[in-house]
């Protein structure tokens, strides 16, 4: 997936998600997905309703949180 695609996705991800969507994991794969990691830490860190973003278990995955657990 182009990185115009994923950003795409990852709106209506974002757009779609409801009050009780806590994180949304996205897989963006390890050496082909250095681009598109940079991509989500750069463009979804400072959006509204990302409160921030971690890299996951793996260095293939990146969460966007969108609310706390506590």
């Amino acid at each position: 997936m182009r990185l115009d695609e994923a950003e795409k996705r990852i709106d209506s991800a974002l757009a779609s998600a409801g009050p009780e969507t806590y994180q949304i994991q996205l897989i963006h794969g390890y050496n082909r997905g250095t681009s598109l990691r940079s991509m989500i830490y750069d463009l979804y860190r400072q959006d509204p309703k990302v409160k921030r973003v971690i890299p996951g278990d793996n260095p293939g995955v990146s969460i966007l949180v969108l609310k706390e657990l506590y």
